[in-house]
């Protein structure tokens, strides 16, 4: 776990430093943004590894999400974001005036001081079997990945209309969510009446 918190620290200089915006995804923002998946897949990966049933069903009040609805909800917004994406790419590309910077949604990743509502669509019920959803989640991020590794698309020229984003954007915005849950898990875990595991028993 601390190994995975430090590794998020030097992803997020990585990609802040020098932060560009250039038309196309060049050799580095690639890099980059590969860095920031990888990150974010086997952080969560550690973080729920081992969880108990009444460790993922803990909910630290009535309106909080428990962390089988955490992982419920990226695995239900992942085929929507992609399809996001892929409707932007399917649109001319021009030139973009996006509404936030590369910084701004590497912020979005850490700072969980604004709260927000998922869509209605996206809200999660977090009943269905943990290995099934981890599974379901892995198939969704290994796509995504592949994809970043091979484009060729000129993902800065295209519009995301649902962010205002541009396709690179995106992409990162993708990761920095899971990057917010992730962290939403781990208040979860240090929450008052957190099951303890059977090792702390």
């Amino acid at each position: 776990m601390r190994k995975a918190a430090i590794q998020a620290g030097i992803v997020v200089m990585l990609l802040s430093a020098g932060v560009v915006s250039e038309a196309s995804m060049t050799a580095v923002e690639r890099q980059r943004l590969l860095a920031h998946l990888e990150m974010t897949s086997a952080w969560l990966i550690d973080e729920v590894s081992g969880l108990s049933p009444a460790q993922l069903a803990f909910k630290p009040s009535d309106d909080a999400w428990s962390i089988a609805q955490v992982l419920d909800h990226l695995v239900l917004v992942a085929p929507i974001y992609w399809n996001d994406l892929q409707a932007a790419l399917a649109t001319a590309p021009s030139d973009l005036v996006t509404r936030e910077s590369d910084a701004d949604i590497l912020w979005y990743g850490i700072d969980r001081t604004h709260r927000e509502n998922a869509r209605a669509a996206e809200v999660p019920k977090g009943s269905r079997d943990i290995r099934t959803v981890l599974a379901e989640y892995r198939r969704h991020h290994d796509r995504l990945l592949r994809y970043v590794r091979t484009t060729k698309d000129d993902l800065r020229r295209h519009l995301v209309a649902r962010q205002g984003s541009d396709g690179y954007q995106w992409v990162l915005l993708i990761s920095t969510h899971e990057q917010r849950h992730i962290l939403q898990i781990r208040e979860i875990k240090a929450a008052k009446g957190f099951p303890p595991s059977a090792r702390e028993r």
